[in-house]
């Protein structure tokens, strides 16, 4: 017989642990709510080899020292943290609340965030060395390459968009499209012939990498050999919206999970933020996102103060049910606090 896996409840369950979902998680700790991340590990924040474009990060810090700061400080405030995978929910027709199916565990929320990210479609090797030479993330990574060689890897119009905006960067841009036929219209075609853009048709057929990694050319199935210090690969991305289509919500032409602007979705309850969301796929942006989520839960679910109907329903509120935070946060609250210490 199959021992039955450990439940667990809380008010909100955060399903995803990069900076978006990590931050929804801080936000709903520290203003008194149960709160547990679920985290099936990796993600793209922990492969970044240098963390851009963040206020007050240094650069030589990694994605995986980046998160391992938020894990730490997640738990110092009372999250739990659980690596898992969920792979299905639903909601309980009894309370109302929502269930998730991990493989250690199963889950229950009030609320749920939803913080799934997207995977990028990876092009065929051979290929260079991802962080280094290959890239995925336009704006955190064009300044790298400035009056550098670029190449800008796809055959779609997204591969031509992203060529054009490297010239704001280098002169020395080229579109790979490894034997790809171009499906950009016309009109884009006839943009790029007004711009010096080479786009070179020949697939590749060797990488060649310097002592550090770091890409030194590219190789051809036409034996030409060109050198490149780094470039994109632009062909789409798969957003994890599994969930999210399981409990119903609404979603966007491209695959991304449709919410207003404070991450809530069109299912009661079911918030989502961060890279499976439409906008910018940016570390910043899914700080605020999971921030404004955070409040915007805490809002929804906190105690006081009751509204006219609930004190005529449960009367004035006593002292002895305030303050709302529950009592094993209160006393880490309190063990937490920094001020009058030496």
């Amino acid at each position: 017989m199959t021992e039955s896996i450990p439940s667990h409840e809380y008010d909100v369950v955060v399903v995803g642990g990069g900076p978006a979902g990590m931050t929804a998680a801080l936000y709903t700790t520290r203003l008194g709510h149960r709160t547990a991340l679920v985290d099936r590990g990796g993600g793209r924040a922990a492969m970044m080899r240098d963390v851009h474009n963040v206020l007050g990060v240094r650069e030589e810090t990694s994605g995986a020292e980046y998160l391992g700061v938020g894990r730490d400080q997640l738990e110092d405030y009372g999250c739990e943290i659980h690596r898992d995978l969920v792979t299905s929910c639903s909601r309980d027709d009894g309370d109302g609340s929502i269930h998730l199916s991990g493989d250690a565990a199963e889950y229950a929320g009030d609320v749920v965030v939803l913080a799934t990210g997207f995977t990028d479609v990876r092009p065929e090797p051979p290929l260079p060395r991802t962080g280094r030479g290959l890239h995925y993330c336009l704006h955190c990574d064009a300044y790298m390459f400035v009056d550098e060689p670029v190449y800008v890897m796809g055959h779609g119009e997204s591969t031509a968009h992203v060529a054009g905006i490297m010239l704001n960067f280098t002169d020395d841009v080229d579109i790979l499209t490894r034997g790809a036929s171009p499906e950009w219209s016309d009109e884009t075609a006839a943009v790029l012939d007004a711009h010096p853009i080479d786009v070179i048709e020949s697939d590749i057929s060797g990488v060649k990498n310097g002592e550090d990694g770091w890409l030194e050319a590219l190789e051809f199935e036409d034996g030409a050999v060109r050198e490149y210090t780094g470039g994109f690969a632009m062909y789409g991305a798969n957003y994890n919206n599994g969930l999210a289509r399981e409990l119903g919500c609404e979603l966007e032409a491209d695959g991304t999970i449709a919410v207003d602007d404070h991450g809530r979705t069109s299912v009661d309850d079911v918030y989502a933020v961060g890279d499976c969301t439409p906008g910018h796929n940016q570390v910043p942006v899914a700080l605020g996102q999971g921030a404004k989520a955070g409040i915007d839960v805490h809002f929804q679910l906190r105690d006081f103060p009751r509204d006219l109907e609930t004190i005529d329903e449960l009367g004035p509120v006593r002292s002895a049910e305030v303050p709302g935070i529950p009592d094993d946060l209160l006393e880490q609250a309190v063990d937490f606090h920094t001020y009058g210490r030496d």
